[in-house]
């Protein structure tokens, strides 16, 4: 008997995240573990009178192709993948894994060469997204390995899951609309407003959003929701930052990561682990070293550091910074195969806009407009 939980975040990924229509093509990529959530997540499609194509991964298989490939296989990109972007109405991506770090011992150069390829791929699917041709959500299904890095049991792990999508909740699409509503009070503060100075005893740093609103994510492009975030001035990052969680790439874990900032680029980045990986990716290409995102975790109920992006990213209290790949919605002109997000505790500092102080120890000061 399946968990009801796992039903309801099906419905909520189907129905608020990408709002399936009658006809729509909808492709659904995830790990051969999460085929439990996959199944439900086909059928609300065929209720709701999609159309849809599941694609399942293994990262076993994975890891072996990036072991063998020549360089001209990495650089391959399969036909299907460019149909599924550039055709599909929505696409709805389930991450599981029997390993976290099954890539961990492949060669940083040959991760850099596939990420190399792939970008005009990702910039085709950025673009629709941003026209609003094609809708996306990403969530994780939970898995042992999940469970795992997070030091939970599978049990515990579930209800943590379960709990940050609000799938435990009886009207969960009902609850994530009120999480959108009041998140876009602050996102409607940030409107119009030039200047970011970041101060704690982690950070010094000084922005500019000139011209870059903040869009609000109530849950619709990734499942938990909560956060708001734009992309600065592409060269307008002037000051320093350390991140107090690990950051992971590629199952590698980068550990007390400090980087410096001049006129929009990183000038200097040192790490307490794997610093060596760090640098490698700051040169995967030009826009590596600029700033694609900017923004603040709303979500007060994931209070786990589960070392998963997608739930840490949204911890209440915290901000992120990615380097590489920014939002052309927002109007960003940095462009890179790397988007990668580094997350700081701002549980002790502000945050101020304009010289207006709005952000004051892990919480919003302000009332929005």
């Amino acid at each position: 008997m399946s968990d009801p939980r796992q039903t309801n975040l099906a419905n909520i990924l189907v129905n608020y995240c990408v709002k399936v229509q009658p006809g729509q093509w909808v492709a659904v990529l995830g790990s051969v573990i999460a085929e439990p959530l996959i199944n439900q997540i086909q059928d609300k499609i065929v209720q709701a009178g999609g159309y849809p194509t599941i694609q399942f991964f293994s990262e076993a298989l994975d890891e072996s192709f990036m072991r063998s490939a020549s360089e001209d296989q990495l650089k391959w990109i399969s036909p299907l993948s460019e149909l599924i972007y550039s055709k599909a109405d929505a696409v709805i991506s389930v991450w599981a894994t029997r390993n976290v770090k099954s890539h961990s011992q492949i060669p940083a150069e040959r991760s850099r060469i596939q990420q190399l390829s792939a970008q005009q791929l990702m910039q085709v699917f950025s673009q629709r997204m941003a026209a609003g041709s094609l809708k996306w959500v990403g969530t994780q299904y939970p898995c042992q390995s999940y469970a795992q890095e997070a030091e939970m049991s599978l049990w515990e792990y579930e209800d943590f899951v379960y709990s940050a999508t609000l799938a435990d909740q009886p009207d969960a699409v009902s609850a994530w609309q009120k999480v959108k509503q009041h998140q876009q009070r602050y996102a409607d503060y940030l409107r119009g407003k030039k200047d970011i100075r970041i101060r704690s005893p982690h950070a010094d740093l000084h922005l500019s959003i000139e011209e870059r609103d903040f869009l609000n994510d109530g849950g619709e492009s990734n499942m938990p929701g909560g956060e708001i975030y734009t992309s600065p001035v592409e060269n307008s990052a002037n000051g320093w930052i350390e991140f107090t969680y690990p950051a992971i790439e590629d199952g590698r874990e980068v550990t007390g990561i400090r980087l410096e900032f001049a006129d929009g680029k990183v000038t200097r980045a040192s790490a307490q682990k794997n610093e060596d990986f760090l640098l490698e990716m700051l040169e995967v290409d030009a826009g590596a070293r600029y700033l694609g995102e900017f923004a603040f975790g709303t979500n007060y109920g994931i209070t786990h550091f589960s070392k998963s992006l997608l739930f840490d990213e949204k911890i209440g209290g915290t901000i992120h910074l990615a380097l590489g790949n920014g939002f052309p919605e927002i109007g960003s002109k940095n462009t890179s195969s790397l988007h990668w997000d580094m997350v700081c505790d701002m549980r002790s500092g502000e945050i101020t806009a304009d010289g207006e102080v709005f952000y004051r120890d892990g919480h919003f000061v302000i009332q929005g407009k």
